[in-house]
């Protein structure tokens, strides 16, 4: 496969100014001399500051800390490879905010990383989910701290099956420990996130203007699909994942979530799941089967799909080039997953997609999230 650089300078010719300088300056003088220089992304002759909504990190000391709770398990329990189970799996989410993990980004040409930790904790008692996330939130705001604060921002931990607290948490993640916004799962336990019950937390989201990244815990479980994703293919992950993001926005939609919050910022992985391919049946639901729908949306189901934010992991460009369709340049982000494997190259993603002027370019690859995550240009 070729490398970025090589990639980019064929490109050149049919997308304007697209190239990768031989070094730049951000955080360098911390790092290695042995290491490969992070090369900036320009975009005609404008360094553009690249920003991955989705990535992943585990705190250290976490497991210590719940032993002899009910969390111990979770945070302990193996998964076999690829699948990933409350957050916890067989590749190493422990990558610190380092040397080894800036390596990485320098490769893919990433310059932030706003890190997340998998919700698992959403079983635990009140007593035990807020010492639990106060634990959790020091622990990243130090992290991000000793890490190089100019390559990391942190999306804060809450414990969303008590709304009143996780509200309290994302303020306190916020105005406290620096963080940049909340990180939640698909649901809690036997409840959409779309229920009234959970309005405490999304009113303080909006009224902070506070980024939420959902991300997929325990899919397979969690959409009822576990014994039909068994065998060959890591369905549980491949077709569970989207699956449950897919669910979660579609209840946000059609419960008249969205209608309540307009200014929630709302940012979904992997693409916003299946939801985007084929949005246009939502509109149909209830044209079809009126008796089926009792509330009453301000607007088509498919127009909310401009209110969500997602990242860019939909691997082609035609992929992409429909996301972009269908939510809006201006609502999407670099997206890695990392350290899960499912790309290297996230900004050739970007560069490689037809069609896209200069503007929509830096909107994905770092513009827009630098506005909701408060990344300095």
């Amino acid at each position: 496969m070729p490398s970025r650089r090589h990639f980019l300078k064929a490109l050149a010719g049919a997308s304007a100014g697209a190239l990768f300088p031989h070094h730049g300056a951000m955080g360098l003088a911390q790092q290695p001399a042995k290491r490969a220089k992070h090369a900036p992304v320009m975009v005609a002759g404008r360094r553009v500051k690249t920003v991955d909504v989705h990535c992943h990190l585990d705190v250290p000391g976490v497991t210590d800390f719940l032993k002899g709770t009910p969390l111990e398990r979770a945070a302990n329990r193996p998964a076999p490879t690829g699948r990933q189970l409350q957050g916890v799996s067989d590749f190493n989410i422990d990558v610190p905010l380092g040397p080894e993990r800036l390596q990485k980004m320098d490769e893919m040409g990433i310059d932030v990383q706003a890190v997340s930790i998998n919700a698992f904790w959403y079983s635990a008692d009140r007593d035990l989910a807020s010492r639990l996330i106060d634990f959790q939130n020091e622990k990243l705001a130090a992290m991000v701290k000793a890490g190089n604060p100019e390559r990391f921002v942190a999306f804060a931990s809450v414990a969303l099956q008590f709304p009143d607290l996780a509200a309290k948490q994302l303020e306190e993640g916020i105005k406290r420990w620096g963080l940049r916004g909340a990180a939640i799962g698909g649901s809690v336990p036997g409840e959409e996130l779309s229920s009234p019950k959970f309005d405490p937390f999304w009113a303080k989201a909006e009224e902070m203007q506070a980024l939420v990244f959902m991300h997929p815990q325990n899919s397979a479980m969690g959409t009822g699909i576990w014994s039909r994703v068994q065998g060959n293919g890591v369905l549980g992950n491949v077709i569970g994942n989207p699956l449950e993001t897919t669910i979660f926005l579609s209840h946000m939609i059609m419960e008249g979530t969205l209608d309540r919050f307009p200014n929630l910022k709302l940012c979904a992985a992997h693409g916003g799941g299946y939801l985007p391919s084929y949005a246009d049946r939502l509109d149909h639901g209830c044209v079809t089967f009126p008796a089926q729908c009792s509330k009453k949306l301000k607007k088509k189901p498919t127009e909310y799909l401009r209110q969500i934010y997602v990242d860019s992991l939909v691997f082609t460009p035609e992929a992409l080039r429909h996301l972009i369709a269908v939510v809006g340049v201006d609502h999407i982000g670099l997206g890695t997953d990392y350290p899960y494997p499912w790309t290297n190259t996230p900004v050739d993603h970007v560069m490689g997609t037809p069609g896209l002027s200069d503007a929509e370019r830096i909107a994905i690859l770092g513009g827009t999230m630098s506005k909701l995550l408060r990344i300095a240009s």
